[in-house]
């Protein structure tokens, strides 16, 4: 990477807890490339300080985690469609002070939908209602899946999700049988909840496909335990990767190849 300079660009993350994976996959990209670039993560308890200063010093990128992806929205100048659909932000461009939103993250759930070839029959359970909830839910109705079901504690952002897209809501636990299981809460997540389950044993093992957005650790319980079943898995690395591919790219105009995202995730993941 270069020596750090006065004409060096700046790319940031806000999210609640910090990991090193983005700022590793990001600068690993910028050394291997020769761009002069650096990327730095952060927390903040003043989320409209924080927009203020990335529209303020040039920051060039701005990745946006848990829990600010629904607060930025006000503090932005234009909402992409990726964005502006679900009503929750992971990406900032800024160009000469004007701020873009987009969504990298239903993008990739997207992307990982059709790779894996999930059936479009199948039917869905999706645990959780936050910002990467609305992004993977919206990714399954626009893959076309007709049978899906919320399942979060919240009844009234559940509820919304699932009525904004023509699901159903429940606060119970699924009953055996759905075939793609979607974690997409903190459960699993290194930290207070890294040993609890998403799903019951018997829900994974009557389940086809195993789907856990938590990256860090990407072999969560539910994966392993999806993997002990015998069934299909896709982890949050896949989902961390490809939507850190879809923001370097919109930070530094370079599109990445497959080769480059798997060398970049891999090192992100070292110890």
């Amino acid at each position: 990477m270069p020596i750090l300079n006065k004409d060096m660009t700046v790319c940031i993350s806000l999210a609640a807890r910090p990991s090193n994976i983005g700022t590793r996959f990001h600068n690993f990209l910028y050394d291997e490339l020769g761009l002069n670039f650096v990327y730095k993560a952060f927390t903040t308890d003043d989320i409209e300080g924080a927009v203020r200063g990335v529209r303020a010093l040039g920051i060039r990128g701005c990745s946006v985690s848990m829990p600010f992806k629904e607060a930025v929205i006000a503090l932005v100048d234009t909402m992409e469609e990726s964005a502006s659909a679900i009503e929750s932000v992971n990406t900032i461009v800024n160009d000469d002070g004007h701020l873009s939103a987009s969504n990298t993250d239903y993008e990739a759930v997207a992307h990982l939908i059709t790779a894996h070839g999930l059936d479009l029959a199948s039917s869905v359970a999706v645990r959780g209602s936050g910002g990467m909830a609305k992004a993977v839910v919206a990714a399954f109705r626009g893959a076309g899946f007709d049978d899906l079901t919320v399942v979060a504690r919240n009844a009234d952002t559940g509820g919304a999700l699932a009525q904004k897209y023509g699901y159903r809501f429940t606060s119970d636990d699924p009953e055996p049988g759905t075939a793609i299981l979607v974690n997409v809460t903190p459960i699993g997540m290194a930290g207070a909840d890294e040993d609890r389950l998403s799903f019951g044993e018997q829900q994974i093992e009557a389940a086809d496909v195993v789907f856990d957005v938590v990256a860090f650790p990407a072999d969560t319980p539910l994966i392993r335990a999806g993997r002990s079943a015998g069934r299909r898995v896709i982890t949050g690395a896949e989902v961390i990767a490809l939507q850190a591919a879809r923001q370097f790219e919109r930070y530094t105009g370079v599109t990445l190849n497959v080769d480059q995202v798997a060398r970049a995730s891999e090192f992100s993941r070292a110890t």
